[in-house]
């Protein structure tokens, strides 16, 4: 069994959950997610995680993303991409100094509305079912962050952008909110996902190379362990006594620990028990002189 990440280039025409199907007919394996769903015409980077790695999806998908993308002006489209039906054609008129200006005034914290098309729940329903069947509904705007946005190229009227933004940005809606602030329209009319947290595209697979890995055996060389995603983190360890309590998911004092490191507060560290094992990620209290359990990864021992 694997237990470990793998760094998936999510090509065009799978979902997300197509990949995670494919992924257990190669691998003969049933545990597995992906850590951010990505639509079916979009591409590249998806970590997938197998095994007792699965628990790590929920920290993977917290992960800042960074994007390609190209946006077309001139049209507004009900998907907010090129995929979806025309519902309004402009004349751009619009200069290349008014284009550069208008996309980085979407940089900074902001609020986006998700599109409908897209697989947000509202009452246990994804958004994008309510779409098909024609209905639109009122949708609660969503607190997202644009760190940095960035023209590469402008060809007429096809821009090309790198986005690197917080989860849960749409940046088909982006495109869309560009071309209302320019009062020309526009949609995207593609998109790769180039990072997601420390992956990156560099390092992605595909499904024909892990097949093709699998039927070697050299699957292993493109594991990344579940310690290994928190290797940033400082690590502590703690001393035999009280291994039990580390075992028990108990909070831990810095006196029933061997490290002589400080600590920020609210700073997350890798914890490891006195035989060298990696067994969770706690968090430092430090009002209380405490770490306290963030997420146990015993199946490590």
């Amino acid at each position: 069994m694997i237990n470990g990440i793998i760094n998936i280039y999510k090509e065009k025409g799978y979902t997300s959950h197509d990949v995670v199907a494919v992924l257990r007919g190669i691998c003969k394996q049933k545990k597995i997610g992906h850590t951010g769903t990505l639509d079916p015409d979009a591409e590249g980077v998806l970590p997938v995680c197998f095994g007792s790695a699965t628990k790590l999806c929920e920290f993977l998908t917290d992960k800042n993303k960074e994007y390609i993308a190209v946006m077309k002006l001139g049209i507004e489209t009900d998907t907010q991409d090129t995929t979806g039906t025309i519902l309004d054609k402009r004349e751009v008129h619009v200069s290349e100094e008014e284009i550069l200006k208008t996309i980085l005034s979407f940089q900074g914290e902001q609020t986006q509305i998700p599109p409908m098309y897209s697989a947000v729940k509202v009452n246990g329903k994804k958004l994008y079912e309510l779409a098909r069947e024609g209905i639109e509904i009122e949708r609660s705007a969503r607190k997202i962050t644009v760190h940095k946005i960035e023209v590469l190229s402008i060809d007429g009227d096809e821009v090309k952008l790198k986005v690197l933004c917080s989860k849960g940005t749409y940046i088909r809606t982006i495109c869309h909110d560009i071309g209302k602030k320019l009062g020309c329209n526009a949609a995207m009319s593609s998109l790769v996902r180039s990072r997601s947290g420390d992956f990156d595209i560099e390092n992605a697979i595909t499904l024909k190379e892990v097949e093709a890995l699998v039927k070697s055996d050299e699957l292993g060389r493109y594991w990344i362990t579940t310690e290994q995603v928190f290797s940033k983190l400082k690590r502590i360890s703690t001393k035999p006594e009280f291994d039990k309590f580390l075992m028990n998911g108990n909070v831990l004092g810095l006196e029933q620990t061997a490290s002589e490191s400080l600590f920020e507060p609210n700073e997350e560290v890798r914890v490891y028990n006195s035989l060298d094992c990696f067994c969770a990620v706690y968090r430092y209290d430090e009002i209380q002189k405490l770490f306290k359990p963030v997420k146990m990864f015993l199946q490590s021992l």
